[in-house]
């Protein structure tokens, strides 16, 4: 099996162990010891949140630097739909794509057109007969990976169709191939990211092998060059190809409404997701077709590698799909994408074990019980104070070694307290130096 990568990363440096990170982790990822942050690789789905709360920002998403591109003689830039809510005044997306041509990339392929061609993949995938819903939208990795740790029984319901990503690496190393009479291993294709999770999609990709995309880069890396090159005055050619829908993505809601359907939920924001999936966990929405959960507020605009505040950033996608006029892909297009590319999940969607107590099953049973025990005894506050995000997590990590009951503040003060009236009823018992000379 191989080594699973982080995008999330934590430098211990920066950290003053506040614990702010501890409660908003949405998986228990994050332990505070000696004063300094850990993250538990087996249960870190690369969200970001930790990013966004932390105030030292001793946590940081790792992304690939722009001097990647030397890699490959051809470069393709996979423009996410969000990169173009970073910009004001936009009447359309091409001179943001020419300025991406211009940092050094031959060929700029949308994320959106991607988009709107797993959108009428999903539509058929809603109209197969007795299929299991809600189908659940594949879109937001950080939100499969969620599913995989924390609601595995939901697997079967994740939409067996690639992300808009990997359909845009795809489709862009073809057209570039034909076009330079090049082979495709000769081309990289490099997704401008948004977010820490879609860079640990590339490289450790859910339900494939191996992803298209050869690399992620920041939007926060390429803003500042890419508003440069808008400055610079240029007759620009027509290059945006994505619909008004495709585009639409980026925010909470697009990927529904570009279903053209009624029955459908989104919800954005981690925390907000979670208890919509245990709805569906104990059966309370098999009515509903279609499931759209997307990790950041406000959906991929919310990412904390943008630029700009997520809400400007919604308003300004709104306006700008208003404006497109493109038109979405016909049949012809998408028998030509069936027939050429790996349109499918070419593996399935497995849990994603988190550690166990331990490998022997018997050995396993007493932990728990021990675990449990440990767990009535503690206060259930819940404080975080402890380093653990919940008392059931301490009582946990005290079964496993690596902490103990006097980690939790209100029991080492009950200690404390013991102690101290042992204390007193010791110096009680004790003859004072004046008696024991009368007794002389």
């Amino acid at each position: 099996m191989r080594e699973y990568y982080h995008s999330v990363t934590l430098n211990k440096s920066k950290c003053m162990g506040c614990t702010n990170c501890i409660k908003r982790c949405p998986t228990e990822a994050i332990r505070v010891r000696d004063g300094k942050a850990e993250i538990i690789d087996e249960r870190c789905i690369d969200c970001g949140e930790c990013i966004r709360v932390c105030p030292y920002h001793a946590k940081i998403a790792v992304t690939d630097p722009l001097s990647i591109l030397g890699r490959f003689r051809y470069k393709i830039a996979l423009p996410a739909p969000t990169l173009f809510g970073q910009f004001k005044n936009l009447k359309n997306c091409d001179k943001v794509m020419a300025a991406l041509k211009k940092l050094g990339f031959d060929h700029v392929y949308e994320v959106a057109k991607g988009a709107d061609i797993v959108t009428q993949l999903i539509k058929e995938k809603l109209n197969i007969p007795d299929i299991k819903k809600p189908l659940i939208s594949t879109a937001c990795p950080a939100i499969v990976r969620l599913i995989q740790v924390r609601f595995p029984n939901l697997l079967d319901h994740l939409v067996r169709v690639e992300s808009p990503m990997e359909i845009a690496a795809q489709m862009s190393k073809i057209e570039m191939s034909r076009r330079m009479k090049v082979s495709i291993d000769k081309i990289g294709a490099f997704f401008i990211t948004p977010c820490a999770a879609k860079m640990t999609s590339i490289r450790n990709p859910i339900g494939n092998e191996a992803s298209n995309v050869d690399g992620a880069i920041s939007i926060l890396d390429v803003y500042g060059p890419i508003a440069s090159y808008m400055k610079i005055p240029d007759n620009t050619e027509k290059l945006q190809r994505a619909t008004g829908a495709g585009l639409s993505w980026a925010v909470t809601n697009g990927e529904g409404q570009s279903l053209g359907i009624d029955n459908y939920l989104a919800v954005d924001g981690i925390q907000n997701v979670i208890p919509v999936l245990e709805e569906i966990e104990n059966n309370k929405m098999t009515d509903l077709d279609f499931f759209e959960g997307l990790s950041c507020a406000g959906g991929c605009v919310g990412g904390p590698l943008n630029f700009e505040n997520g809400y400007v950033a919604k308003n300004r996608i709104r306006l700008l799909a208003k404006n497109i006029q493109n038109k979405p892909p016909t049949d012809s297009d998408m028998e030509y994408v069936k027939e050429h590319t790996h349109w499918k999940l070419q593996q399935n969607i497995i849990e994603k074990p988190v550690l166990k107590l331990d490998q022997d099953i018997v050995a396993a049973i007493q932990k728990m019980e021990a675990l449990e025990q440990i767990n009535k005894n503690l206060p259930g506050m819940d404080c975080g104070s402890c380093g653990s995000p919940s008392c059931r997590t301490l009582a946990e990590d005290i079964v496993r070694g690596n902490a103990s009951e006097m980690d939790c503040v209100f029991k080492l003060r009950e200690k404390v307290k013991a102690l101290a009236e042992e204390m007193i009823q010791l110096s009680d018992k004790i003859p004072s130096g004046r008696e024991g000379r009368k007794q002389e």
